[in-house]
């Protein structure tokens, strides 16, 4: 049987844009929701035809804020594809979305639509925080929208941003209690950094103000595991956190580098084919040209390749070090075609080893140690060949 698929669908569209935001996001007047919802099930169909049957593993709805499509969008999105695919017993059927009225009101329409695992927007609980960011909720809708999805989902997920001006350990765990003990099944953090193009990078650059960094923000970030350790957490990746049976089963097709379709405007996508081939797409980021691409081709892909092997082993090993799992080097060399050998620089790794920053396990995998977490942006550059 061929390895499941896992399936993202990008909306485009938010209520505001976020000033740390750098996502392929749009506010609009006006969305024509039956148009867009026709395209996306028009690329569907399309990139259906070309993967073959194949077992689904999860779809996620991402944005964007999709929790602003109409739930009959999503729903004839989920038949469409366990119609084209052969959906596992277990589908993981995800909707991000965010703790305003508005998106709560829907919920129950989604979790009739299908979706089984909600992911909020939470970002932050502090009053002060939230406005910083920009947010369009505030603490009392934050804390009704986690309620409101626990009671309507049987998975809940939630976001928050550490690293913020001025954010003190002591705050950040009392944060991370609370939201912790209102949905405590999966947690997915993000430090705020300054993206370029944003409104925070033009804020940040006139010195309006500082972030956390070094020592400082490791503070924060250790502390967050060990907060959520205490309700039963894990962490299981870099910036993720979750209950036993309880991981993202979607974002683990990437980090284990399986195979995903990604439809909608600016949805990247990497498919294997039968003749060996792994190729990499990508779709026009603008909504509306999107739009006139599906409508006129069928697809709105603009840029497709075949991965050399050398890429294939790279992208593999750059998402599966995120793992606190680690890599099989066996996997690596069955999704690169290359020996493990050819993939890694051995004497980096075994300097990388000695240092602390890299270790292997018991049943042969390699993993980065907790130091080696901490500081993968700078170790993984000096591994890969």
């Amino acid at each position: 049987m061929r390895e499941p698929l896992a399936l993202y669908i990008h909306w485009p569209f938010c209520a505001a844009k976020c000033p740390y935001c750098d996502f392929n996001s749009h506010v609009r007047d006006r969305i024509d929701q039956p148009a867009f919802a026709a395209a996306l099930r028009q690329e569907l169909a399309r990139e259906a035809e070309r993967a073959g049957r194949r077992p689904l593993a999860s779809i996620f709805f991402g944005g964007g804020t999709p929790s602003l499509m109409a739930p009959s969008t999503a729903a004839a999105l989920i038949e469409d594809a366990t119609r084209l695919f052969d959906p596992l017993p277990d589908i993981e059927i995800t909707l991000e979305a965010n703790p305003t009225s508005v998106e709560l009101a829907k919920l129950r329409d989604f979790r009739a639509a299908g979706i089984n695992r909600a992911s909020l927007g939470v970002q932050a609980l502090d009053p002060v925080a939230l406005a910083f960011l920009g947010r369009k909720h505030d603490t009392r809708e934050a804390i009704a929208a986690l309620e409101a999805a626990r009671e309507t989902f049987p998975r809940l997920s939630f976001d928050l941003i550490y690293a913020r001006p001025g954010q003190q350990e002591a705050a950040w765990r009392a944060e991370l209690r609370q939201a912790l003990a209102l949905a405590a099944d999966h947690l997915s953090l993000y430090q705020l950094t300054i993206e370029p193009g944003t409104q925070f990078a033009t804020l940040f650059g006139r010195g309006a103000f500082t972030l956390p960094e070094g020592e400082e923000a490791e503070r924060l970030y250790t502390a967050t595991a060990e907060e959520a350790a205490g309700f039963g957490l894990r962490a299981y990746e870099v910036s993720n956190y979750a209950k036993p049976g309880a991981e993202s089963r979607h974002n683990l097709a990437y980090w284990r580098y399986g195979d995903y379709l990604g439809i909608g405007a600016g949805a990247h996508q990497r498919l294997s084919f039968a003749d060996g081939t792994l190729r990499a797409a990508r779709r026009h980021r603008a909504p509306e040209e999107w739009l006139a691409r599906v409508r006129r081709d069928g697809h709105a892909v603009v840029e497709e390749e075949a991965l050399s092997p050398r890429d294939r082993a790279r992208e593999a090993l750059l998402m599966g070090l995120r793992l606190h799992e680690g890599i099989d080097p066996a996997r690596i060399e069955a999704r690169s075609t290359l020996p493990f050998e050819d993939c890694v620089d051995r004497r980096a790794l075994d300097g990388l080893a000695e240092e602390g920053l890299l270790e292997w396990r018991a049943d042969g995998r390699l993993a980065a140690t907790a130091d080696g977490l901490l500081r993968l942006d700078a170790l993984l550059p000096v591994l890969l060949r």
